[in-house]
């Protein structure tokens, strides 16, 4: 019952505005017709009351001649409106009863049921309503004669009845008419008066559009209505406060970002030559033709690896630190089929325990773009699935290109990644497992240098994952956009 009664009213603001102020004229309306209608039923029947009481029992009197043989045994109507009845009661039983018509008088019929209602009139002297089968509806009074009888006399109530219906239409059409216009002109008047409202909603609405979560962004104007005496002004005016205080939360932290990305592309870029002669030495050391001790070689050895690994890491956050600056990528045919299949070949190697399959549509899928950066792309997709199953999992690599772009997705049977987890899979240093050991060489870049390089491509990337199933799925459009790269969007993260 409530959800229907929700469904019925209005939602906006507006329209139950002018809802209400059509409802509270309605009653008023209602009430005034009510109450205009019952006190003109009352003074008219209150007229009629005054004619019975004037008139007496003359005219029922005048009945008691009998079957009148001659004009001088009429009735005496002489002053009587038209259509007044009158009946002469004699031991609780009609004995006249007729109704002045045309200046005579016309016997009434009456029936059992109307001599009933004769016989229970109270004699009192005031009016009471009276329903005869054959004149209709009375108000008739009634009054002791001198011969020991009751005198009654009445008038017709249908004219009080036409009056009142008269007077019920005009009320409908004044009210009718005062309510259609007092809706439409409510309405106006409403919507103008919100419409400081409407452009306090419009600045928040553009506010809920604009890329919060990425990159500088430009505040909308102030609201102009901040008026302190009113509800909208009061709102306009927190609502920019709170535009003002988010303007300065997202420039301290786009200036934050961009000190932070300065400082890894510096550091990363500071950190190469050390990097590179430490592992140089290394090498050279471990070429030396004299005799080296076996726990020195095995230092040399894991230098040597570290530093590789350390090289490794170094270059991801140098590329992934110019993707986020915004770094030209190299444009250029890319044989993404020849591609896909050399990148699967490689992980086969690397991977012989799992099973690896392979579908590439019979034409080769070409597209623009940096092919050393696309082929890192597959690679650390088919090495992301590789490192996190186990061994006989089916890792399943498919290359498609449907109308207007192209779609490389690489499934896998494993354990799946858990739900609470798919939304962070392309955050830079994401594990599913913290306390996994890192001697893999994982350092945790891989998926989101997939998300970078796809972004500045102008594609999508995605992971879909559950229990025995999880999919990764890069789209790239036909058209690539400009040489310079796009900040890398959110990822969609869905249930497979």
């Amino acid at each position: 019952m409530r959800r229907a009664l929700q469904a019925v009213l209005p939602r906006t603001l507006r329209a139950r505005l002018t809802a209400g102020l059509v409802v509270l004229l309605a009653a008023a309306s209602l009430a005034v017709g009510l109450t205009t209608v019952l006190a003109l039923e009352g003074f008219l029947v209150r007229r009629l009351d005054q004619q019975l009481t004037a008139a007496g029992g003359r005219f029922p009197a005048s009945l008691e001649h009998g079957e009148r043989p001659d004009a001088d045994n009429r009735p005496d109507t002489r002053g009587q409106s038209a259509y007044t009845f009158g009946a002469r009661l004699k031991g609780g039983e009609a004995t006249q009863a007729a109704v002045v018509h045309d200046n005579t008088d016309a016997r009434v019929p009456l029936t059992g049921a109307d001599q009933r209602a004769l016989a229970h009139l109270p004699v009192d002297g005031r009016g009471h309503d009276v329903r005869l089968s054959a004149i209709g509806a009375y108000r008739v009074l009634a009054v002791a004669g001198d011969d020991g009888d009751v005198l009654i006399t009445g008038l017709p109530l249908r004219p009080v009845a036409e009056t009142v219906h008269r007077v019920e239409l005009v009320e409908a059409v004044v009210f009718g008419s005062a309510l259609a216009v007092t809706g439409v002109a409510g309405a106006l008047w409403v919507r103008l008066s919100l419409r400081p409202l409407r452009r306090v909603t419009a600045t928040a609405a553009g506010v809920a559009r604009l890329p919060l979560a990425s990159g500088e962004v430009a505040m909308p104007a102030p609201v102009p209505d901040t008026d302190p005496r009113t509800e909208v002004g009061q709102v306009g005016a927190a609502l920019n406060r709170m535009l003002g205080h988010v303007g300065d939360a997202l420039a301290r932290r786009h200036a934050g970002e961009e000190r932070l990305r300065q400082f890894a592309a510096d550091a990363s870029h500071e950190l190469r030559t050390p990097v590179a002669n430490v592992r140089g030495h290394a090498e050279l050391a471990l070429r030396h033709p004299g005799p080296v001790p076996v726990e020195v070689r095995h230092a040399l050895e894991r230098i040597q690896s570290e530093s590789q690994r350390m090289s490794t890491l170094v270059d991801d956050l140098l590329l992934l630190a110019r993707l986020d600056a915004g770094r030209p990528l190299a444009r250029g045919p890319v044989d993404l089929t020849r591609l896909v299949l050399d990148a699967t070949g490689d992980a086969r190697a690397a991977g012989p325990d799992h099973r690896w399959t392979l579908e590439l549509p019979e034409e080769p899928v070409t597209v623009t773009g940096d092919e050393h950066r696309l082929q890192q792309v597959v690679a650390n997709l088919l090495a992301n699935a590789r490192t996190h199953t186990p061994p006989g999992t089916e890792v399943a690599v498919r290359l498609g290109a449907p109308a207007g772009r192209t779609e490389l997705t690489v499934a896998d049977n494993g354990p799946g990644i858990p739900e609470a987890l798919q939304a962070e899979v392309f955050e830079r240093f994401a594990r599913a497992d913290p306390s996994r050991s890192r001697a893999a060489g994982n350092t945790g870049l891989g998926l989101a240098i997939v998300r970078a390089v796809v972004a500045a491509h102008g594609g999508t990337v995605g992971v879909a994952s559950r229990p025995g199933r999880t999919v990764f799925r890069v789209v790239l459009p036909d058209t690539p956009p400009d040489a310079r790269a796009a900040e890398p969007g959110p990822t969609i993260v869905t249930q497979a």
